[in-house]
């Protein structure tokens, strides 16, 4: 065993015993870094609360599992996070393992009774640091609600302002992630005009680009009427496979039009990521060991150190042009 470089993760492991280019010893090799440059690490705090709407028009991309598996990876790594779910179908509270049966204080209450965001947010079982503010079903009827009340677009941002303003220093959040429905609704215009930066996971998939225009535009609206602050900062690439050419050649497209966007770390499509929810736990208590559970971590700590720095992208105003869809034929299963 004196050959054995003993700082390597992967000798380590015995992992050097394997040739690298077969995918399952890559990936495991790839698994055993992350795991030992996050053992004990704990991620840089922000300047300022940052405050993110995770979005994207497409139907299942990983929306709200990111969103919850992010928030999850920054309260391990040491830091204060809040999730406000505010889609009707309360999938990220499920996730949590919050309490959201219908009755129960939640974002509903927030937008449509002036409840205290305080008297709303509960504290995640399985992660100390991570909050949520739950979804229940009453939250599917106030896109009608909305309608008639006067600046309908502001409230969600003037409950996050206040909640935020109560808290003294040493306790204030570091995150605050907004998990909207898949459309452009009221809903997910109080996110937007309550949030500074957009969050895109976009799936590694044919017609994973489709769509995406039209949701620049929209943000682009939200920008010159409701909030000029507003910017996409971050692009996450989900449901990642390496052994295809389709994952690479649209993670190849996403990073052309975005490159200052579009986090090095993309989360793999894994088993046991989508297990996690049903089980009212995110991977990274369900699983984390598991290759999942280890990019998300990774993810997590990619936009801390991005946060700390200061690194802010702000898409230009001019739209990308439309990047053509993967042939299904280039797809090497």
């Amino acid at each position: 065993m004196d050959h054995v470089n003993r700082g390597d993760p992967a000798s380590i492991l015995g992992l050097d015993a394997f040739d690298e280019s077969t995918p399952l010893a890559a990936q495991l090799a790839e698994d055993a870094r992350r795991r030992m440059s996050l053992e004990g690490r704990t991620f840089p705090r922000p300047p300022e609360t940052k405050i993110l709407t995770v979005a994207n028009q497409k139907g299942g991309v990983g929306k709200t599992t990111t969103t919850v598996n992010l928030a999850a990876a920054l309260a391990i790594g040491g830091l204060r996070v809040l999730v406000i779910d505010n889609d009707p179908q309360g999938n990220a509270s499920t996730a949590m393992g919050i309490d959201h049966r219908a009755g129960t204080p939640s974002t509903y209450d927030v937008l449509i009774e002036d409840t205290p965001l305080s008297e709303v947010v509960q504290p995640c079982p399985d992660v100390d640091g991570l909050f949520c503010a739950p979804a229940t079903i009453d939250l599917s009827g106030a896109e009608i609600e909305l309608v008639s009340m006067v600046a309908r677009e502001n409230r969600l941002r003037n409950a996050i302002a206040t909640y935020l303003e109560a808290q003294a220093p040493e306790q204030r959040f570091d995150y605050v992630f907004i998990d909207c429905p898949p459309s452009l609704g009221l809903l997910t215009v109080n996110a937007f005009v309550a949030a500074r930066e957009v969050l895109i996971p976009i799936q590694s998939e044919y017609y994973a680009l489709e769509g995406l225009s039209q949701l620049l535009r929209n943000i682009e609206l939200i920008r010159g009427h409701l909030n000029p602050t507003l910017h996409v900062s971050t692009i996450l690439l989900t449901m990642f496979d390496k052994r295809t050419n389709l994952s690479r050649q649209v993670a190849d497209e996403v990073r052309e039009h975005f490159p200052a966007q579009t986090l090095e770390v993309s989360i793999p499509r894994s088993v046991r990521i989508s297990e996690a929810p049903s089980y009212g736990q995110t991977v990274l208590t369900y699983d984390p060991g598991s290759t999942g559970a280890l990019a998300y971590r990774a993810a997590a700590q990619e936009m801390a150190e991005r946060a700390a720095e200061g690194v802010t992208a702000a898409v230009s105003q001019s739209q990308p042009q439309s990047a053509a869809a993967p042939r299904s034929e280039d797809v090497n299963e």
